[in-house]
This record gives structure tokens, sequence and C-alpha cells, in this order.
């Protein structure tokens, strides 16, 4: 009896230890959640305040284009020649006109839409996002498309995949407005995938710009080998030209030695048995190896 109630003992402490531990990692678990309420409100007030939300999805679209756009392609807060600042300017290669990014989607209007209960709520929610959205949309096409010094087109930042469905899902003629007026709606994802069209864009601009400056550099190789080429061929007829000399020098010489050679054979009386006839002789010689 003794020894099973030892047992029971060690049993029942070995249990409460394992317990302890799932109990510490549930009280973590619960900070955390505590943690992420306190974030999640905060988020909420930051979204409650139009300045704040603003700045959070101002905020939002510029992470998404300086993570995939070189910094000499984009402008923040540019000053066009009307006096606007639009929130992002996107410069497209071998094209002056910028593509304008629009972040300052009304968001008050969504929020009544989503938080109305009853069908008259819903009713005065749904055309409130109807016309603060086309008042937004009519303000973008009057402000930042500005034929032939933008693009014809403009983009309208949505910093909420959520509010990017709600928009399609029961608001299909605002959809349609802004396709009409030339003004892309985007989510997060939809700037992202955009911004990587653009991104292949202009590293294809890079690679022909690349491509013309290389063949530009071999078109003046060529003319370089073309220049040593006639330089070569001039000197070659120089060198022709020596060989032809050496080759006279050459037989000149042989003509020397040999007429040198038969004078050395000569047979030759006593010096003071020569006489004129003698003379005579090695004169007529002479001659007769120069006409050789």
């Amino acid at each position: 009896m003794g020894d099973g109630l030892k047992e029971n003992v060690k049993e029942t402490t070995e249990s409460l230890s394992k317990l302890n531990e799932r109990l510490a990692v549930i009280d973590a678990a619960q900070k955390n959640l505590t943690s992420l309420t306190s974030e999640v409100l905060t988020l909420k007030d930051v979204l409650s305040n139009k300045q704040t939300r603003g700045a959070f999805g101002q905020g939002r679209m510029e992470a998404i284009i300086r993570d995939a756009l070189p910094p000499n392609s984009f402008e923040f807060q540019a000053t066009l020649k009307n006096g606007k600042r639009p929130d992002c300017v996107i410069h497209l290669p071998n094209d002056p006109r910028p593509l304008i990014i629009d972040a300052k989607f009304p968001l008050e209007s969504i929020t009544a839409f989503r938080e109305a209960k009853t069908d008259e709520e819903k009713k005065l929610a749904i055309a409130r996002v109807r016309n603060d959205v086309s008042t937004h949309l009519k303000d973008i096409a009057d402000k930042y498309i500005v034929p032939g010094e933008t693009q014809e087109m403009a983009i309208m930042f949505v910093p909420s995949e959520s509010i990017y469905a709600d928009l399609h899902e029961y608001f299909e003629d605002i959809i349609q407005k802004a396709q009409r007026a030339r003004i892309m709606i985007t989510s997060p994802s939809l700037l992202m995938m955009a911004v990587q069209m653009l991104q292949v864009i202009v590293k294809d601009s890079r690679m022909r710009e690349q491509a013309f400056l290389v063949q530009s550099e071999v078109g003046k190789i060529l003319d370089d080998v073309n220049r040593l080429s006639d330089r070569v061929g001039k000197l070659a007829t120089h060198f022709g030209q020596a060989q032809t000399d050496i080759q006279n020098i050459t037989t000149s010489t042989d003509k020397i030695t040999r007429r040198a050679e038969k004078i050395a054979t000569m047979e030759l009386d006593d010096p003071a048995a020569i006489t004129d006839s003698s003379d005579d002789k090695i004169v007529n010689l002479l001659q007769r190896e120069r006409r050789d």
C-alpha cells in the first residue's frame, strides 16, 4: 500500500508539472491575444481619422512602389503644371507623360455601409458610397488626367483587399463609371501586379538602351577595323616596294661581284711589260661586262 501511494504521488506530481507547463503556454498565448487586440484597436483608431487614414494608404502605396521600381522611375508628391500634387507619379520609359496614382480613398461611407443594421441605414449608406466614390473619381479625372501632360488614365489605390471586394460585389456601377473615366481601381495586390508589369517595361527599355549602346560601339569597332585594314594594306605596299628594292640591290651586288671576280681572274703580264694594248683589252672587257 505504501509503494502504491508513492507511485500515485509521483504520477500526480508529474501531471501537475505538465499542467503547469500548459498553463504557462496558455498564459503566453493570452498575452499575445491581448497585444493583438490592442494593435487592432489602434489600427481602427488610425482608420477612423481621415488624415491618419490617408497617411496609412499613402504609406502602403509608397512601400509597394519603392519595393518594385528603381528610385529614378517614380516621385511622391510631385507638382504638376496645373499646381496639383498627386500622391505618386511614375515615369514611363520613352514617354514624358507620367502615370498618376491617387491613394486618398473615402473610407467613411464604406465603413457606414458595413456597419448598417437596418434596411434604411443600408440604403443611405449605399447612396453615400456612390456619391463619395463618384465625387472622388471626378476629382481624380479633373486634377490628374491632363491631356498632353499625364497619361490618359490614372490609378485609384484602395488600401484594403476587402474594400476592393465590396466595391466589385455591391457597386458594379461604380466600377463601370471608373472605367469610363479611364481610372483603374486597384487593391494592394493589384497595384503590386501593375507595378511588376511596369518593372518589366522599365527593364526591357533599359535592355534596349544597352542594346543600342552595344550596337553603336560595334559600329565604332567596325570603323576601327576598316581603318586598320587600310593601314595594313598601305604597309603591305611599302613592304612590297621595299622587297623589290632589296631584290634590285641584290641583283646589282651580284653583278658587281661577278665583274670583280672576272677582273681578279684575268691573266696579266708583268707590270713592266704592260702596254697600251693591255689597257685596251681591259677597257673592252669592262664594256662587255656592262652590256651583260
